[in-house]
């Protein structure tokens, strides 16, 4: 959080005064999270559902579950209650801001009372806020929070743009997915958190996969982590044990079968072959 002296200073500069990142951060997989505001809070606040799901409430209105890819933006001085769902909680970011040309992009992202935006990706949002973050956390400088101002503004931009051409097309929501499949090659997922990321039912996300990508999502997700170890094996001397955590296999053993039904070969066996042929 920014101090006190500092978020004076930059009110009255003439890039943070229209817009300044006063917190930013990140929550993973938060259960038991929220917050509750009556009053509201002094700055507009941007919550990015990266996994898991929650629940906004504004104001009057009925509670708002927020999933994987969602983003919401919650006005400044608008009463506002948000929590990690009970089964499935949250990881998020957020982003906290201020500034003259506020109004205008609230304007821009909330239409007709929603504050909810299905982004086009999700990944691109996530940077902008992871960099907001880095900025702030690696100095208290006027320098990192014109940084976190740019990272700010192009959140906005996003969501703003969001907003305006509505949920990706499928074959886009796919690419989404295979960009953070290969983003989060040694994370654990399932087939339906795949589904809620790109915003369809499972059937129907199993089906445009497989359209598009010409195999299962189980396969592609197979050899893809294959591919990645087989460049760990050339290029590094870790176990094959770290190798396969790498890559998303805790079991070792289990790794190596999914390796060898890609490949031929075990990982070992493929690793000694590698370096026999290699150029001495």
């Amino acid at each position: 959080m920014l101090s006190a002296p500092l978020a004076a200073q930059a009110t009255r500069s003439p890039v943070t005064s229209r817009m300044l990142v006063t917190d930013a951060g990140y929550f993973p997989h938060a259960a038991a999270h929220g917050r509750s505001r009556d009053q509201g809070a002094a700055q507009t606040i941007v919550i990015l559902c990266a996994s898991g799901a929650g629940w906004l409430e504004l104001g009057e209105q009925p509670p708002i579950r927020l999933e994987t890819g969602m983003a919401a933006l919650i006005p400044a001085g608008l009463s506002h209650r948000y929590r990690a769902d009970r089964d499935d909680p949250w990881s998020i970011w957020w982003l906290h801001t201020v500034g003259a040309d506020m109004d205008e992009l609230v304007a821009a992202v909330v239409r007709d009372g929603d504050p909810v935006v299905h982004l086009r990706d999700a990944y691109s949002a996530i940077a902008a806020i992871d960099e907001a973050v880095t900025a702030m956390e690696q100095e208290e400088t006027v320098a990192a929070l014109y940084l976190a101002a740019g990272a700010a503004w192009r959140l906005y931009a996003q969501l703003a743009a969001d907003r305006l051409r509505g949920p990706a097309p499928t074959n886009d929501r796919m690419e989404i997915v295979q960009q953070y499949l290969r983003a989060h090659l040694s994370s654990s997922f399932t087939v339906d958190d795949l589904a809620r990321l790109a915003g369809l039912s499972v059937s129907h996300f199993s089906a445009s996969f497989k359209a598009t990508a010409g195999i299962s999502v189980i396969e592609y997700v197979k050899r893809l982590r294959s591919a990645r170890a087989r460049e760990l094996l050339i290029t590094t001397d870790a176990s094959v044990a770290e190798i396969g955590a790498a890559v998303g296999y805790s079991d070792t053993f289990y790794f190596s079968r999914q390796f060898r039904a890609v490949n031929g070969v075990s990982p070992s066996a493929f690793r000694a072959s590698s370096r026999d042929e290699a150029v001495r």
